[in-house]
């Protein structure tokens, strides 16, 4: 038993016995106890490995094993890459008697095994094989059916290298052999590309990058024509083999293959850089394809904007054109806060123009600027072709130069425009001498009636000495000589009929800027002993204007005609806070109605100055009697005006005939300087003098 256990031991051992070694040359490989008989019930393997790029030759010297149909029962088995060589059994003897080689196997490959099988029982004894294997050269190029090579095969002892033809260049793969068309930038405006060897069939295995890259500005155009184009068609899927693809930025044309070019002939790609593709697979090699390319450049919009003009003027504007644009009468591009009547705009890389933001809009002329006195209708917009209204500020102002009306247009260089004065803004210059109530009582002023202010808003109170004068402009007020001098800087009061403190904190009060009087004056005299005052006359600029209203108004100069010549007779008013009969000091103005009458009558009243002799008095053609028993002004009225009615005037209307001056005897008759022989001094000193400092 102890025997017989043992041996079956060693028979499961054999049944799973495999073998393989590291690659070598050349080696034997004998069945199991060869040459004695082989054990029943046994398989071994033989795993035979030669060195890469060899193929290994098998053979056997001696066969002798049971013999069976195909083998079924003893057998040793060949087989090379999962693929069964051969299967050996039964007795061999050699067919040459100068070689021992019963059975030869050539396996192309480096690796093979070798597999020897036994039943489990054997009526005859046999004695197995004896085989051996040696590496041999196998010749890749022509021994397999799938040639390793594109193009050119090179065999050597224990391998092979591929080569290619002139031109090619061998892949990474050291087995298929492409063409170097790769890597080329076109950068001229105009070209011609074609595929490798074109006309002739142009490589397998190949994949061509072309590039056109142009100046920002001009899109690549690409023509081909159908003759000159011919690639491996599409398969039964539709799917190119070889093919021709064009990129252009977001644009893909392609890919194209077949017999004449399918897609259109002029491909423009809107993009100044085209990536150009062709690819070939091993297969069917035709003769190619040729285009031709231009750069066009990149057109822009011819944009229709309202109320401008493009110059010049074209069907179709391209890269790098420049137009002006002009806005139409009364229309302007506004940048910024800077209006212009045109800009320039190029056209541009992207197919866009520049200052393409830019628009000619209605000019604005803007908020009218407001008048003094006066005031400016609200506009509905101040656009151009808006119109505006101004009006002064009536009854108490008028507009000087009425006759060109307030009407002002916005104009196209945006400004707000006269039909006559232009750019000008109209004035609102004092309405003279309307008193707001008419002085109608006659009643003589030494001792008189009191009046209003109304009836002679024209009135200017002189604080001290205690004086009238005549305001006779915004900044103006006339008054006598006598009254200012010595005074440069009097204290003047408008639109208050009382002249208490407390009354005049609540009217105007006017800042003297300069005191002129008149160069004939004779300075110097004590009042109480002057016969002369001829040339009693001043002007008194103020430093701000007047307002006017119900109480304040000046009152007009007289006119240069003969109609403002006093005539004996003519009715004329005073006002003032002089004496009276019962009073040195009046609070409320009073005011009268006198007739002028001679010089002579005023040369014949008694003097009552103790000081004077009535000889001495000088009576001149500057002056103007007025009055007449118990009517005339006095003490404290001096300067005020004496006002006659303005000629050919329904209304009542009056102009500073004469000024307050002089008389020998308050309550009789009075001396007035005579205004109209001072009217071109008045207002060439007015005109020099037309700018009040603003110290």
């Amino acid at each position: 038993m102890g025997k017989s256990s043992e041996a079956w031991c060693i028979v499961l051992f054999s049944v799973f016995a495999s073998f393989s070694a590291e690659p070598t040359m050349h080696g034997e490989i004998l069945s199991p106890n060869y040459p004695q008989a082989y054990p029943n019930e046994m398989e071994k393997t033989w795993d035979i490995e030669v060195p890469e790029g060899f193929g290994v030759r098998l053979y056997f010297t001696h066969l002798d094993m049971e013999l069976s149909e195909n083998c079924e029962y003893d057998s040793v088995q060949i087989i090379s890459g999962g693929v069964e060589e051969g299967r050996l059994c039964g007795q061999r003897t050699s067919k040459n008697a100068n070689s021992p080689i019963v059975e030869e196997f050539q396996i192309p490959y480096n690796k093979l095994q070798v597999i020897f099988r036994s039943d489990f029982s054997n009526e005859e004894r046999f004695t197995g094989f004896a085989a051996y294997y040696a590496a041999i050269d196998v010749n890749e190029c022509t021994d397999f059916t799938d040639v390793p090579c594109s193009h050119f095969c090179n065999n050597f002892i224990g391998g092979y290298f591929c080569s290619c033809p002139p031109e090619y260049f061998l892949h990474d793969d050291m087995r298929n052999c492409g063409v170097n068309c790769s890597g080329n930038v076109f950068t001229a405006l105009i070209g011609e590309i074609s595929s490798p060897n074109y006309p002739n069939p142009y490589p397998e295995n190949s994949r061509c990058e072309y590039q056109i890259l142009l100046e920002e500005g001009f899109q690549v155009v690409v023509t081909i024509q159908r003759e000159d184009f011919d690639v491996e068609p599409a398969d039964s899927q539709g799917n190119c083999q070889d093919s021709l693809l064009f990129a252009a930025k977001n644009r893909q044309f392609g890919p194209f293959c077949g017999n004449g070019f399918p897609g259109p002939l002029t491909i423009e790609t809107h993009s100044n850089t085209l990536d150009i593709v062709f690819q070939t697979d091993l297969t069917e090699q035709k003769k190619g394809w040729k285009l031709r390319y231009h750069g066009d450049p990149i057109p822009c919009p011819k944009e229709i904007t309202a109320n401008s003009v493009w110059a010049p003027e074209k069907a179709k504007y391209v890269f790098k054109d420049v137009v002006k644009i002009s806005c139409v009468d009364g229309f302007e591009a506004v940048e910024g806060n800077v209006g212009s009547t045109f800009f320039y705009s190029t056209c541009q890389s992207n197919g866009q123009w520049s200052n393409s933001r830019l628009r000619c809009q209605p000019v604005d002329c803007g908020i009218p600027e407001p008048i003094q006195n006066g005031k400016v209708d609200d506009p509905e917009n101040t656009l151009f072709g808006s119109v505006i209204h101004y009006s002064c500020e009536e009854p108490y102002y008028y507009m000087e130069h009425a006759e060109h009306g307030g009407e002002y247009r916005c104009a196209a260089n945006g400004s707000w425009v006269n039909d006559e004065l232009g750019i000008e803004l109209p004035k609102c210059v004092p309405v003279c001498g309307v008193p707001t109530e008419p002085f109608r009582i006659q009643q003589r002023i030494f001792g008189g009636f009191p009046a209003k202010i109304q009836s002679f808003p024209w009135q200017v109170f002189f604080e001290f000495p205690r004086a009238g004068g005549a305001l006779i402009g915004e900044h103006w007020v006339l008054t006598a000589a006598h009254v200012v001098e010595g005074n440069s800087d009097p204290s003047m009061y408008v639109g208050s009929t009382s002249v208490r403190m407390e009354n005049l904190a609540n009217v105007q009060k006017l800042t003297t800027d300069r005191v002129i009087i008149h160069p004939g004056w004779k300075p110097g005299d004590d009042l109480s002993t002057r016969t002369n005052f001829d040339n009693d006359i001043a002007l008194v600029r103020l430093k701000d204007p007047v307002k006017m209203g119900p109480t304040v108004s000046p009152i007009c100069l007289p006119g240069t005609s003969s109609e403002y010549e006093p005539s004996e007779g003519d009715l004329g008013l005073i006002s003032g806070w002089g004496r009276t009969e019962r009073r040195n000091i009046v609070i409320q103005l009073r005011g009268a109605k006198l007739p002028v009458t001679s010089l002579e009558k005023c040369r014949q009243v008694k003097e009552e100055n103790p000081k004077a002799r009535a000889d001495d008095y000088v009576f001149t053609s500057n002056m103007i009697c007025a009055g007449e028993k118990g009517v005339d002004s006095c003490q404290g009225d001096s300067g005020g005006a004496f006002a006659l009615p303005v000629p050919n005037v329904r209304d009542p209307k009056f102009y500073v005939a004469g000024l307050v001056s002089w008389g020998k005897k308050c309550g009789t008759y009075g001396i007035y300087t005579k205004v109209k022989n001072y009217k071109d001094w008045i207002l060439q000193t007015m005109q020099e003098n037309s700018v009040p400092s603003q110290d």
